[in-house]
């Protein structure tokens, strides 16, 4: 089997995990869950999220590439619609960018980097993205954060190259990624407005 990188993705199965705070979680259920289902049946992705009442919940995205970023994209453009509502009652004159971290095994930071950085700099100036990987691990973990900040286009073309690079990596190593490679990424989308 191999992995084929193409213009519409890659013929793989991905799993994304997105770590939320409770508002966010509730602005993708929607009212009576309607937004999550529309999410659902527009993207052909299957989006779980986790019970419980902790401050921030995981939600999950798997699916074929192409269904997973439609999914994505849904759920960036919500984050934006947020943004500008949320605007609409305060004084600022410029709309904050989207926001999202990525929690990325460190094993895979150097491929994402590039020698000399040369990667990162690609995926930033082909993607309009700003993109800064953390130097040290997270706590009690061999990952590290990958901060994306930019608009939701921009956001979701550095998504698709970051996992290019991670699946690229794998077969690199030998270890084919399919049909569930292990590039499952924490994403915490975070508004750049102060918490409440």
């Amino acid at each position: 089997m191999e992995s084929k990188v193409s213009e519409g993705g890659l013929n793989v199965t991905l799993t994304i995990r997105l770590l939320m705070h409770g508002k966010e979680v509730g602005s993708i259920i929607g009212k009576k869950g309607e937004t999550v289902k529309k999410m659902r049946e527009e993207s052909g992705a299957r989006i779980n999220i986790s019970e419980g009442n902790c401050p921030e919940r995981i939600v999950t995205i798997t699916g074929p590439t192409d269904a997973i970023f439609k999914a994505f994209a849904m759920i960036a453009y919500k984050f934006e619609e947020d943004i500008i509502n949320s605007m609409s009652n305060s004084t600022a004159t410029s709309k904050p960018p989207v926001t999202l971290r990525l929690v990325v095994p460190a094993s895979q930071c150097g491929s994402l980097i590039g020698k000399g950085g040369s990667k990162i700099k690609e995926i930033r100036e082909s993607t309009g993205a700003q993109v800064q990987v953390a130097g040290d691990m997270l706590p009690n973990s061999t990952e590290r954060a990958v901060t994306i900040s930019g608009t939701p286009d921009a956001i979701i073309q550095c998504v698709k190259q970051i996992c290019v690079v991670m699946l690229e990596a794998y077969t690199i190593q030998g270890q084919y990624a399919i049909p569930h490679p292990d590039v499952s990424f924490y994403l915490v989308f975070l508004f750049s407005a102060p918490p409440c």
